[in-house]
């Protein structure tokens, strides 16, 4: 495993001082209690405010509403699933005997979320400004255009442009619960909007498809409502 994560390391940019970071960063919830959903979990903040700056410099002419559509089309599951391809982070996960064995080393979930804990581990290991530059260098070769703001949305795209519209906050998301044996699990996912006192759930196979169920119930409620 040590020459393939010192490969990683290379293709990244970044040779990690705390070698238990990137260690957890490819650890996945079926391999080790100590996993990379908590990397994740800050990977994605980073990830999206890195992404932000990208498309404040990029696109200097074009307005929020359009801003979080593009953003949107740049963070989501497939586009991460494929920088994580061009990265090789297969090659190092750390899976269950279960989950390997059912081809999760190929997950689109799987391997987008080590993306994110990746992105996490070298903001903790080296700062802000760090991650910020292995982000823009993995949107190198995403072609990034103001036509992408025609791409449909998702989701929790559609509840964040609703909020923004009406100047309130963020929703947010947290796991209720995780149902199932480590290689097929489900997750029960809250979706909170304090400002309305709402809550809503939603069930997916993945942390992420259970925000994204979890936005769909809370739009379909704030449409119940006529808010």
């Amino acid at each position: 495993m040590q020459p393939a994560l010192s490969a990683l390391q290379d293709r990244l940019q970044h040779h990690f001082s705390n070698a238990s970071l990137l260690q957890r960063a490819i650890t996945h919830r079926s391999f080790s209690a100590d996993h990379n959903e908590r990397l994740e979990f800050l990977g994605d903040s980073v990830l999206n405010l890195a992404v932000a700056s990208l498309l404040y410099q990029r696109l200097s002419d074009l307005p929020e509403g359009d801003l979080s559509r593009v953003r949107a089309n740049l963070v989501k599951q497939d586009t991460l699933h494929q920088l994580a391809l061009r990265l090789q982070v297969s090659d190092v996960l750390r899976l269950g005997e279960g989950e390997s064995k059912s081809g999760g080393q190929n997950r689109p979930s799987i391997l987008a979320d080590a993306l994110e804990a990746l992105i996490g581990a070298v903001y903790l290991d080296a700062g802000y400004s760090r991650a910020e530059a292995l982000v823009h260098r993995l949107f190198q070769g995403v072609e990034i255009n103001p036509q992408m703001q025609a791409a449909a949305k998702d989701p929790k795209t559609a509840l964040q442009e609703w909020l923004q519209g009406r100047k309130m906050k963020l929703p947010h998301y947290s796991v209720v619960a995780t149902v199932g044996a480590a290689h097929r699990q489900t997750f029960d996912v809250e979706c909170e909007i304090a400002e309305l006192g709402l809550a809503e759930r939603g069930i997916g196979g993945s942390r992420r498809a259970g925000e994204q169920a979890a936005a769909a119930a809370m739009l379909a409620t704030l449409k119940a409502k006529k808010l």
